[in-house]
């Protein structure tokens, strides 16, 4: 059966393809021929430093002098040439019955620059010995947590690894080669305690990879961004909005903050709330003083779900964890601004949206307005309840 999409896509010509472009190619030449529609991606040695959507034949080498950033040029330069100091870092993956997944991520890992003094893999409570035996195969460490939710695993991980850094990434990530010393080179501060990395799509071959991207993708742009104190104070009234400063699937820790502020709250992420246990994480360590990274040359590739109904569970359960994560981070920390964001800005936002539906109908920006408002109140049930039954 044909999945219904919405209208704003009913022209769109799928797989949407994806275009390396490197600066100094002859494809970035004036006489060269127009790049065709679709996502084009500008390297600059090895590394992207710009992107653009494009829905015509277009010049390469205008649509780079648009979207490259001189900025972004010159940090990437400098990133090259900035000598590693932190070495000693585990790399951290959790999954639950994806073992193909896990064996293309797994893959990309001998290619890295900086070799991991360690990865560990956190077997969820698969079912079955798939997930060992890939893991086995890569000589990998296999640490099994039959306890199910993400942030179970996440924890076992930690406890597992013994190094000053812990890198995590998903089973459905492919690295670039040069993802983890980039990750690394960012933690030049002792106040930093977390640091995320550029993630771009692994392919767009549907639908619903395509809107997931457009709507609700990793990527965060290609400067380099520091979140400290001043961002944190300066959103109290609605709370910080912490997703911005990445995703879990691209993410470094100096292990000491583990010790000193806690591990990831069991409460978030699939297998409980839905997600948002990183954000969680990233609002505490603004809370105690912390400074988060996002680190652009830090790249990863995430193959996002193929399948309209799927994405659809899944943004049901983001909104879910969202909302329950802005319950924890106000017990965790007492700002209200976390109520706020609840009480006054969601009602707004859902209702605007709503209006504008009924109004023009159904795009991609409003397709899953359902799963949205449904998982934002299943979120806030998830947490009352343990509130109500004091599993706290």
């Amino acid at each position: 059966m044909q999945e219904i999409i919405p209208s704003d896509l009913a022209t769109v010509n799928f797989p949407v393809p994806i275009h390396y472009l490197d600066l100094a190619s002859h494809q970035l030449d004036a006489d060269a021929a127009p790049i065709s529609a679709g996502l084009v991606v500008f390297l600059a040695d090895g590394l992207p430093v710009g992107q653009a959507y494009v829905d015509r034949p277009e010049a390469a080498a205008e649509l780079a002098g648009r979207v490259v950033q001189p900025d972004t040029l010159a940090h990437a330069r400098q990133v090259a040439q900035t000598a590693l100091q932190n070495r000693e870092v585990s790399i951290l993956i959790c999954s639950k019955d994806r073992p193909e997944e896990l064996r293309r991520c797994l893959a990309s890992i001998p290619e890295q620059s900086v070799k991991p003094a360690e990865i560990i893999v956190v077997d969820n409570a698969s079912s079955g010995n798939a997930t060992r035996r890939v893991v086995e195969e890569a000589g990998a460490t296999y640490v099994r947590e039959d306890r199910v939710g993400l942030d179970f695993a996440r924890n076992a991980a930690i406890r597992a690894a013994k190094t000053e850094f812990v890198a995590f990434t998903d089973d459905d990530v492919v690295l670039h080669q040069r993802w983890l010393e980039n990750l690394m080179k960012a933690f030049d501060r002792p106040e930093i305690g977390c640091v995320t990395g550029l993630i771009l799509p692994g392919e767009l071959a549907t639908p619903a990879q395509f809107i997931f991207e457009k709507h609700w993708g990793f990527g965060r742009g290609y400067i380099r961004q520091d979140f400290g104190r001043d961002f944190y104070d300066s959103h109290r009234r609605y709370g910080a909005p912490v997703w911005t400063i990445g995703a879990g699937a691209s993410q470094a820790f100096r292990r000491s903050v583990f010790d000193e502020i806690g591990l990831f709250d069991v409460r978030l992420d699939m297998g409980a709330a839905g997600c948002s246990g990183d954000s969680e994480y990233w609002n505490r360590l603004l809370h105690h003083g912390h400074v988060c990274r996002y680190e652009p040359t830090a790249v990863s590739w995430h193959f996002h779900r193929k399948d309209m109904q799927g994405l659809a569970r899944q943004i049901q359960q983001y909104m879910s964890g969202h909302i329950a994560a802005l319950l924890v981070q106000y017990q965790n920390t007492g700002n209200g601004g976390n109520l706020r964001r609840i009480l006054i800005s969601f009602p707004k936002y859902f209702a605007n949206r709503l209006r504008k539906r009924l109004r023009k109908g159904a795009t991609s920006h409003d397709f899953f307005l359902k799963q949205e408002m449904l998982g934002s109140v299943s979120g806030a049930l998830y947490v009352l309840r343990r509130w109500k039954m004091r599993a706290w």
